[in-house]
C-alpha cells in the first residue's frame, strides 16, 4: 500500500497573557485563514490559570473574553475546537471556568460547539462534564511516567480519547529529558491500551477514528 503525507492546520490567539490589545481585529485576521478547507480547527486557545502571578482577575477576564470570540468563530465555521485549559497549581479552577463557558455556548450556538481538550490534566467529574459537552479529552506522553490520570483513562469513554505528543515538550518515558516529536504518539497510544487493559490495535484503531470524526478527516 501507499502512505499519504499531510499537513492540516488549527489557528487561534494564543498569546492573551502578553498583549491583550485589539483583539476583535485579530480575531477577525485568524477567522479569515480558519475559513481554508485544510484549517480543521479553531486552537489551540482557552484558559490558562498556571501561574498566579501572572493571572489576576482582570487576566482572567480578558482570557475568558479573547476564548468567547474563538468558540463563536468556530460555531460560525462549523469547526472543532482545540482547548487549551491549565489550572492553578493544586486546583481546577480553569475547567470549572471552562465548563461554565461551554455550556453557555452550547445554550448559544447549538451542537455545533465541539472539539477537544487538548493535554487534559483534570480529574474524572471534569472529563466527564466535558465529555457531555461533546467534547474528546486528550492524553500527552506525560501518561507513560506519571500515574495521575490512569483512573481517568479507565473511566473516560474509548469513543471520547484522543492521543497527541505536546511536541517539542514532554518528552515519553523512553526519552526523558530529550527534545519530544510526533512518533512519540505510539507510545502514548500503546500506554493508553495498557492503562485499559485493552488489545493495542483496538486502542489505534479507536483513536484514529476518533481523530478522523472530530475533525472531518
Amino acid at each position: 500500500g501507499s502512505t499519504r503525507a499531510f499537513t492540516l492546520l488549527a489557528l487561534a490567539l494564543t498569546d492573551y497573557l502578553r498583549d491583550c490589545a485589539d483583539v476583535g481585529r485579530r480575531t477577525s485576521y485568524i477567522g479569515e485563514f480558519a475559513r481554508h478547507p485544510k484549517v480543521v480547527a479553531v486552537g489551540e486557545c482557552g484558559l490558562d490559570y498556571y501561574r498566579p502571578a501572572e493571572v489576576n482577575d482582570e487576566v482572567k477576564e480578558k482570557q475568558k473574553e479573547i476564548l468567547q470570540k474563538q468558540i463563536a468563530l468556530a460555531a460560525e465555521l462549523d469547526k472543532p475546537l482545540i482547548i487549551h485549559c491549565r489550572p492553578s497549581k493544586g486546583t481546577m479552577d480553569a475547567y470549572h471556568d471552562l465548563i461554565s463557558m461551554l455550556k453557555e455556548a452550547k445554550t448559544a450556538h447549538g451542537e455545533v460547539v465541539r472539539g477537544d481538550i487538548h493535554f487534559f490534566v483534570g480529574g474524572a467529574a471534569e472529563a466527564e462534564a466535558l465529555i457531555a459537552l461533546g467534547f474528546t479529552v486528550s492524553f500527552t506522553a506525560v501518561i507513560t511516567f506519571a500515574r495521575d490520570y490512569d483512573a481517568v483513562i479507565r473511566a473516560v469513554p474509548l469513543a471520547s480519547i484522543l492521543s497527541e505528543t505536546d511536541a517539542p515538550y514532554v518528552a515519553p518515558a523512553s526519552r526523558r529529558g530529550k527534545r519530544n516529536d510526533p512518533l512519540a504518539v505510539v507510545e502514548v497510544v500503546s500506554r493508553i491500551a495498557a492503562i485499559r487493559g485493552e488489545d493495542p490495535k483496538i486502542v489505534r484503531a479507536a483513536l484514529l477514528a476518533n481523530a478522523k470524526r472530530l475533525f472531518a478527516l
